[in-house]
């Protein structure tokens, strides 16, 4: 199966979810994560991720640090703040929304 894009508006909702595990992550941990969970059906690019986390930083949702990964590289890493939280519930009831109205609009007759 081709990967498909992203719906709009879920891209956020998605980092949220992901760093709502509980562990802190940096970027490719999080896209990484995405595409596991999906199997392999979505994939976040780079050019999407790291605008996405920076404005997750500005707004508060996402809090950030400096660390080594693994293989001793320098990275961003990224965890959960308490408006972080907040937000996922609100993204989270948003997308509902959405696929609820989707749904109705192809299932009618």
């Amino acid at each position: 199966m081709s990967r498909q894009d992203l719906l709009p508006g879920t891209l956020h909702l998605l980092i949220l979810k992901t760093l709502a595990r509980g562990a802190q992550m940096h970027g490719y941990e999080i896209a990484r994560s995405i595409q596991q969970i999906s199997q392999d059906v979505l994939q976040v690019e780079e050019g999407s991720l790291y605008p996405a986390l920076q404005r997750m930083l500005i707004k508060g949702w996402v809090k950030a640090q400096w660390g080594a990964t693994a293989e001793n590289r320098r990275a961003r890493y990224y965890r959960l703040t308490p408006p972080g939280r907040k937000q996922l519930e609100v993204e989270k009831t948003q997308f509902e929304r959405v696929i609820h109205a989707i749904g109705r609009v192809i299932q009618t007759a």
